[in-house]
């Protein structure tokens, strides 16, 4: 499932409020927050789902997803 499973399919359907709403953001701020959460920069309670998921995704994989992501009506 991926982001999808907390972000939802489109990036907007959150399963819990506090969780991000990361349809339509900017694709550079996207890539350096997956960058950060994989590198572990940044490290709070809810990154830690997030860590694990990323951890298989390669840099231009994330440069897609966040691509894409930034597409997407917010």
């Amino acid at each position: 499932k991926g982001c999808a499973g907390c972000h939802g399919a489109d990036g907007k359907t959150t399963i819990m409020p506090v969780y991000p709403k990361i349809a339509g953001q900017s694709a550079t701020y996207l890539l350096a927050q997956m960058k950060d959460i994989k590198s572990g920069t940044r490290a709070n309670g809810q990154t830690a789902v997030m860590k694990g998921i990323i951890a298989g995704v390669s840099e231009e994989e994330m440069k897609a997803i966040a691509e894409w992501l930034s597409t997407l009506q917010p």
